[in-house]
């Protein structure tokens, strides 16, 4: 069951859709306009590059989380001695 990219022709709101079979939409979920066109999805791609990215991503989310952690026991340990 793939996700379709829709735009309301309408309302030019855009919106995603999970589409089983040859289905569509029943309508813009914004306004209820029923002319509405597919738009054409890029995938998402991994590559070394995007592995790399997301790897500084994590590690740098993960040091802050171990600087909070670090705190929050020093607060703890400071208080229930």
């Amino acid at each position: 069951m793939p996700i379709y990219e829709y735009e309301c022709q309408d309302c030019k709101h855009t919106f995603e859709a999970l589409i089983r079979g040859k289905d569509a939409p029943a309508g813009c979920p914004n306004c209820s306009g029923n002319r509405l066109e597919r738009l054409v999805s890029i995938p998402g791609i991994k590559s070394d590059g995007t592995r790399a990215r997301a790897l500084k991503a994590a590690q740098a989310r993960d040091r802050g989380q171990g600087v909070e952690r670090m705190h929050e026991r020093t607060e703890y340990e400071n208080h229930h001695d």
